[in-house]
């Protein structure tokens, strides 16, 4: 909202006193410690005061802000250490009908995939297919051996 993005992302500039234009690189110079000091700060002023005392020592908005990166914001194996069991024991049950259960399966996918894990069409549709219940075996037959591959689309048709 403010603009300063660039003050997380890029170093600050220094000032030498041997550039031909001293007095405005000085300005500029000084008009981004400026910026990044009042970046800092909005970021500073957003966390608690026992945050505040340990991140406080850091030089820069770009120092402050890879600190915090690092800290908080590391890859969450969380998301995807629950998401693959949900995919893994999805059953399918009679009191449901299957279009929902099929739609149900397809958010744990999207849920995978959103993770940044690949799955490939032709898997989720087989993956599909083996969720149907045990009473559709005939069904998940006729399903496997046709000669066209399917996407999830036309399998969700065809149920």
């Amino acid at each position: 909202m403010l603009n300063m993005e660039k003050f997380l992302k890029d170093d600050p500039h220094i000032f030498r006193e041997d550039e031909e234009d001293a007095i405005t690189t000085f300005n500029i110079v000084e008009a981004w410690n400026n910026s990044d000091f009042l970046c800092g700060n909005y970021i500073l002023n957003s966390l608690s005061d026992e945050l505040y005392e340990v991140y406080s020592i850091k030089k820069t908005t770009k120092e402050l802000w890879e600190s915090l990166n690092h800290k908080y914001k590391t890859e969450d194996v969380g998301a995807k250490k629950f998401l693959v069991p949900k995919f893994l024991n999805f059953v399918m049950v009679d009191s449901k009908a299957v279009v929902n259960q099929v739609q149900e399966f397809q958010l744990i996918i999207h849920g995978i995939l959103t993770e940044g894990m690949d799955i490939s069409k032709s898997f989720q549709v087989a993956a599909i297919i083996e969720k149907l219940l045990p009473a559709q075996n005939d069904f998940k037959n006729y399903l496997k051996h046709k000669r066209k591959e399917m996407v999830v689309e036309d399998l969700i048709v065809k149920l």
